[in-house]
């Protein structure tokens, strides 16, 4: 154990009377201190990483992570463990190379973006139509990239919040349509990355109905550079692009487990992370972690004593392509109303800096003992309501489901999403404790009380009365003609 998480260890050992007139506030804390010393995440992560690898939703990989996560959950003591397959897009990668050709030959450093067609054998060549901001792509006129690859090389910026990832997704997911739209034979953009190496990140792409669909890969953040100081030189620059991606229909599977309730098992909590990686690392921090991260808090809640609800753990099969939302919410539209929390987790190893609670549940006894037992790990309790938690519970989130959204540190997180660099070693089993904590602490008190968030949610839209004034009556003065 390790600096601050140790002294917050010892120093609740002390109980005070206070705290055991609190009975939910002391199972926090103590699910909390549990977590703080427990290796199940990490060893979650660890085997994920060695045992499965990366595994692209469709993969033979991605039936292996089926299988293994079947086992694990087992293992760990899920009831009702199974699986749920549904119809997917499966996408694969093939051999793929960039070079610039003109004015002299340069290799650079690309991986197809998730969803991409293929060039032709040959590949594809063209002069490069270089933008270094997204906005100065979709200013470009119609036809007028016609024959031309465009490169978008807008850097993303590093944030706390991951906040900088989503303002540049747009470039990613919409830029190879709109750079058809103006007659881009090929699209390229700087990674959504945060470092400088020299590993690019992929990410899927969606093309639009309404335009050619074009080859498109992202390039690493010094290779972007380096067509930025390529474009200073005036001389017309031109690349050679080769793509052999392939997709077709498979199948994708969620895997599900319980930790049945005493009282009320009919009402769920229901959390998890996707099981889905990109192929190029191992997957460990995306989405290894989620998994870990949610599947331990389960596990350490349940381990204390059988939980008043059903905890719910499921391992989403095809995150990363857009598949498990549709397919997760269509499963268990019917379960809605029983649903009590939704969760995902999704944003890395590292520590949790804040959360977000469901909406008017802040005013609530029972959030107040999760507050107290979160105190210790310096996050911060955010006044807005969650809004989401994670791409693969949102359905579920639109049907009225309340949410939460704990957000780790995403400082480092974009320095290795997407790419080779998302392996085992970028894990810091402190930080990634402290985040068990956090939401076991949370998990222990929704699943050991009889909070309402729907209730607390309708409350809090009420509108204040208002008490009518008890003095002399106000006469308005006549109006001036």
């Amino acid at each position: 154990m390790r600096g601050w998480l140790a002294a917050l260890f010892v120093c609740s050992l002390a109980t005070s009377p206070a705290l055991a007139a609190d009975p939910l506030r002391a199972g926090a804390e103590a699910a909390r201190d549990r977590a703080l010393t427990d290796t199940t995440a990490y060893d979650f992560i660890e085997s994920v990483s060695v045992d499965v690898g990366p595994r692209l939703a469709g993969s033979e990989a991605a039936a292996r992570a089926r299988d293994w996560g079947v086992a694990r959950l087992r293992a760990l003591g899920f009831q009702n463990v199974h699986v749920e397959p549904f119809p997917i897009t499966a996408w694969s990668r093939g051999p793929e190379s960039a070079e610039v050709t003109a004015p002299r030959p340069q290799a650079l450093a690309i991986l197809g973006l998730g969803g991409s067609v293929p060039t032709p054998p040959e590949g594809v060549e063209g002069e490069v139509a270089l933008f270094h901001t997204y906005a100065d792509l979709l200013a470009a006129a119609p036809g007028s990239l016609a024959g031309k690859i465009a490169v978008v090389t807008q850097p993303m910026v590093r944030t706390e919040d991951g906040s900088g990832y989503g303002a540049m997704n747009p470039p990613r997911r919409a830029g190879p349509s709109e750079a058809a739209r103006r007659g881009a034979i090929a699209y390229l953009v700087r990674s959504l990355a945060t470092g400088e190496s020299r590993a690019p990140h992929t990410g899927a792409l969606n093309y639009q109905a309404d335009a050619p669909k074009i080859p498109a890969a992202a390039l690493s953040v010094i290779d972007a550079e380096l067509l930025d100081h390529m474009a200073t030189r005036g001389a017309p620059i031109r690349i050679r692009l080769k793509l052999a991606s392939s997709s077709g229909p498979a199948t994708g599977w969620t895997v599900v487990g319980d930790i049945p309730g005493t009282e009320h098992p009919d009402q769920l909590i229901v959390v998890g992370g996707h099981m889905d990686s990109w192929d190029p690392g191992t997957g460990s921090i995306d989405d290894g972690a989620g998994m870990a991260i949610t599947v331990a808090a389960a596990h350490l809640v349940g381990a204390m004593h059988p939980p008043k609800r059903t905890i719910r753990v499921a391992l989403f099969g095809a995150e990363e392509m857009d598949f498990s939302n549709d397919a997760f919410a269509a499963a268990h539209q019917a379960e809605a109303p029983r649903m009590v929390l939704i969760g995902e987790s999704d944003a890395g190893a590292d520590r949790t800096w804040s959360v977000q609670f469901p909406k008017g549940a802040l005013a609530l006894p029972e959030i107040k003992a999760v507050t107290a037992a979160l105190a210790p790990l310096k996050i911060v309790i955010s006044p807005d309501p969650a809004k989401g938690s994670g791409s693969d519970v949102a359905g579920l989130v639109r049907a009225g489901v309340p949410t939460v959204s704990f957000r780790p540190d995403t400082s480092r997180y974009f320095e290795w999403h997407h790419s080779a660099e998302d392996t085992l070693d970028k894990v810091d089993p402190a930080q990634l404790s402290q985040s068990v904590a956090a939401w076991s602490a949370f998990i222990y008190v929704v699943a050991n009380s009889d909070v309402d968030f729907r209730a607390a949610a309708l409350a809090a839209d009420k509108p204040v009365a208002t008490t009518a004034p008890t003095g002399p009556a106000i006469i308005a003065a006549p109006a001036r003609p």
